[in-house]
């Protein structure tokens, strides 16, 4: 971090995918408001996280991140949480054991509710509005007064996040991640899965585990590691007024951390050397993520470890890619090579959601379940042949029985995507895809 660097510093760069706010007072009002609100996250819990990511990046955890695409200010319930909650944790137990090494679980999840678009305005007939950009911001309806760029969304997204991180911390530490019960979880799914024969002895093994911890006395009543679990959160900093404004100087280290997540992430589009949002997550002190696509070069990506991470801290950067099913295989390899051969202790995460979004005949955007599954087989592939570590995946999931991406056990055809295509942005792996993606990787990640 330059010496120069303070929280209103970003505004002295381009900043790509910011909203023309309609009323630039209001805006500031609201800045202020957020600035006097207490935090959502804490330092030491940010601090706690990069040690965990610091295990990923040596090849001693694997980092499951997933959650929704966009949240939703209208869906936002105690259910919807505790089921999505609940699938993240189904597969990190799927993983957990089938790896050997400890899962790290961050959430897309208590603040991820702005998107960056391709175009600032979107066309319907002979109507032209701009484009929405997440709750955060504007709303999905196609009106005028809808897509409205409001400030007083902001401090929405706030309170809707602090609920959401207090629901969050009462499941994970009040016994809804107890071992015991995510196993008859994942029992279930086995009972009732086409392709439940091929899973059984993952679940057979996880019950032989259990039946031997309580055997030699460790139970999940008398080991708080096995009653509770740890879950971070997580969102693209996409509006910088909004991180800005949660901001906090930490009073142990007196170093700058964003407490809006305990983890933040520059996007495809937003991740300019030059640019407000590298220069903004380069002062800050949380763990932060990078996405990188298929057209970045190699000096690319190593300049934005030495931006981002200049003294190589371990945990402190995840290089999360979204090449691409068909690219993978070739584009990654070379970046692997360069990190590691400069010594940048990264952590590797794949992305096989963004890369294999298309438009199926019905009209409905969507992705192709093996297409995802092929992204990260080459993802593990390309790590393997440079003899790296594949750290972990970022998923976009949710815990309802929605119909959005094509395939999966149930195989889902383009006819079925609008029985329940729900999503706000981009299409999700309902919670079925998502567990039966977690044993496809969990079979990936055995020795």
């Amino acid at each position: 971090m330059t010496t120069d660097w303070s929280p209103t510093s970003w505004h002295d760069f381009p900043a790509a995918q910011q909203p023309q706010w309609a009323d630039q007072a209001a805006f500031d009002a609201v800045i202020g408001t957020l600035g006097s609100l207490p935090p959502l996250v804490f330092a030491g819990e940010a601090r706690r996280l990069t040690a965990d990511l610091g295990k990923v990046a040596q090849g001693e955890a694997f980092l499951l991140q997933a959650g929704d695409c966009a949240e939703s200010f209208d869906a936002f319930s105690a259910d919807g949480i505790r089921d999505k909650l609940k699938v993240i944790l189904q597969m990190a137990v799927v993983l957990m054991y089938s790896s050997g090494v400890p899962v790290v679980k961050v959430g897309r999840i208590a603040g991820q509710f702005a998107k960056p678009r391709s175009a600032d305005d979107e066309t319907i007939g002979d109507v032209t509005l701009p484009s929405f950009r997440g709750h955060m911001v504007n709303d999905i309806a196609f009106t005028g007064e809808a897509r409205v760029a409001d400030p007083q969304r902001l401090i929405t997204a706030y309170h809707q996040s602090a609920s959401t991180l207090n629901l969050v911390r009462a499941f994970t530490k009040g016994g809804f991640g107890d071992l015991s019960r995510v196993h008859a979880w994942n029992q279930e799914f086995v009972a009732s899965s086409a392709e439940g024969q091929r899973y059984e002895e993952v679940a057979a093994g996880i019950e032989r585990a259990l039946q031997f911890m309580a055997a030699c006395g460790v139970t999940t009543e008398s080991t708080p590691q096995l009653h509770t679990v740890d879950v971070s959160t997580s969102h693209e900093a996409l509006i910088l007024g909004y991180e800005e404004a949660l901001t906090r100087r930490d009073s142990l280290t007196d170093e700058w951390y964003d407490c809006s997540a305990h983890m933040l992430w520059i996007g495809e589009r937003t991740r300019q050397l030059d640019g407000a949002h590298v220069h903004f997550l380069a002062g800050v002190r949380n763990p932060i993520g990078c996405k990188i696509g298929p057209s970045v070069s190699a000096d690319e990506v190593l300049a934005l470890c030495e931006a981002l991470n200049p003294e190589r801290i371990p945990g402190r950067l995840t290089l999360i890619t979204r090449m691409g099913a068909d690219k993978v295989g070739e584009r990654l390899p070379p970046l692997l090579r360069a990190v590691r051969d400069a010594g940048h202790p990264v952590a590797w995460a794949c992305d096989p959601m963004h890369g294999n979004t298309f438009t199926a005949p019905s009209g409905r955007k969507t992705r192709h379940f093996d297409d995802v599954l092929r992204e990260i087989a080459g993802f593990f592939e390309a790590h393997r042949s440079c003899g790296t570590w594949p750290g972990g995946v970022h998923i976009e999931l949710t815990g309802d029985n929605v119909t959005e991406c094509l395939g999966g056990a149930e195989e889902i055809l383009d006819a079925d995507l609008g029985t329940r295509y729900e999503t706000m942005c981009d299409p999700r792996l309902n919670a079925r895809q998502s567990l039966d993606l977690a044993f496809r990787v969990a079979e990936l990640l055995r020795p």
